[in-house]
Formats: structure tokens, C-alpha cells, sequence
């Protein structure tokens, strides 16, 4: 039996399985997803997300975002417009760059609802800690390049897997509500398929520029 990934539709082969989940990995993008069955119901999944404890005014929690904050800056200004996609409770990257005198907006499908953002464009998109959630990453890719504006950039993180990875007692994967996660191939075929000009990985910050 065959099974497709959700981001390039091509076909799968079994990757790691365990009596609660399996895993496959993909054989054109590389990338390793979560068997569909094992995914959370929404409730399960906001509830999860709820124990989070994420409070903006954590020095550790501001840290932890800095690689995305810190290009921000680096790169745009207070004239720029930014999208916080993915916010989740506590939006630290949005409560950060506004008290510099940056113009950014939290979005969040359960926590900061407000689609009428979604239909705007931006200079900059910052979703830390989001991609790894995606069920359809392709149908949300291709919805994060088409808010960005000509020049604009797209910050993400999340930890990426690869071959030195010990995959049996990996952290990341453990989490119910990651059910795609990344190899550096994979952002390069994203950069592919989507039209951005260049994909830039430094640790757990990747950033498509458009």
C-alpha cells in the first residue's frame, strides 16, 4: 500500500512505527509525516496547545524567539508591515517587535481568530514553532507566499530532523500535534514549488525570501 505525502503528493514509504503511531518519510521531498489516523481532534489539539506556558514577558521565552525577532529587525523596519501566523497563547514575537515600533499583527486559527488578516499581504510572516503542525502543508505554504508582498520574507522554526538523528528517542516527534517535520531537503523543495528566490537554514531558523 502506498501513502502520499500531504506536501508534494508523491509517494511514501514507512519510516518508524510504534504500537500508538507511524511515521513515514516521503521519497521526492524528504519529508517524515505522522500516520493521519494518529492525529489529535481539534479539541484535543486547542487543549494541548492551552498548557503551553507561554507568557510574553518571559526573558527565556523572548530569547527562544530572538532568531526571528532579531531578523526582523535586521532586516525591515517600523515602516513594515508583519503577520504573526500561528501566535498561539502568547504572542511573544508580536509583543516584542510592537514594543520596538514595529507594526505586526497575531494571528492564530484558535487563539487570535481574526481572518480578515489573512486577506491582507505583508513586508514579513514570522511563524515560530508552526509548520510542524501543518496537516496540509502544501495547501499552507502556497497560502503563506501568496500574503507575501514582492522582497518580502517568511521566518519560521522548527527543529529539523536529520540522518544523525536519533529518531526513536526524539523529542520532537513525540509531541502529538507534530505531525510534519523537516529535513533540509524538504525547505529546498518548498523553495522550488512556491517561487521563492532563495531558502536560508541556520539552526532552527529558516527563512524563504520572496
Amino acid at each position: 500500500m502506498q501513502y502520499q505525502c500531504p506536501l508534494c503528493n508523491s509517494n511514501a514509504k514507512l519510516f518508524y512505527k510504534t504500537e500508538n503511531r507511524i511515521h513515514y518519510q516521503c521519497n521526492t521531498c524528504f519529508g517524515i509525516f505522522a500516520d493521519a489516523n494518529s492525529r489529535p481532534g481539534q479539541d484535543v489539539e486547542k487543549k494541548h496547545y492551552q498548557q503551553h506556558n507561554n507568557d510574553i514577558d518571559d526573558k527565556g521565552y523572548q530569547k527562544f524567539v530572538s532568531p526571528i525577532t532579531n531578523s526582523v529587525r535586521r532586516d525591515f523596519t517600523a515602516n513594515h508591515k508583519g503577520l504573526d501566523f500561528g501566535a498561539g497563547t502568547g504572542p511573544v514575537i508580536s509583543k516584542v517587535l510592537t514594543d520596538d515600533g514595529f507594526s505586526i499583527a497575531p494571528y492564530d486559527p484558535y487563539f487570535h481568530n481574526y481572518p480578515e488578516l489573512l486577506e491582507e499581504q505583508y513586508d514579513y510572516i514570522a511563524s515560530c514553532e508552526v509548520i510542524e503542525h501543518f496537516y496540509n502543508p502544501h495547501k499552507e505554504f502556497s497560502f503563506l507566499k501568496k500574503m507575501l508582498k514582492p522582497k518580502g520574507k517568511l521566518y519560521c522554526m522548527t527543529h529539523l530532523y536529520n540522518e544523525n538523528t536519533d529518531f526513536a528517542n526524539w523529542y520532537y516527534k513525540n509531541d502529538p500535534t507534530h505531525v510534519f517535520i523537516y529535513q533540509k531537503q524538504t525547505f529546498e523543495w518548498i523553495r522550488k514549488e512556491f517561487g521563492f528566490s532563495d531558502v536560508c537554514i541556520k539552526d532552527r531558523l529558516i527563512t524563504f525570501s520572496v
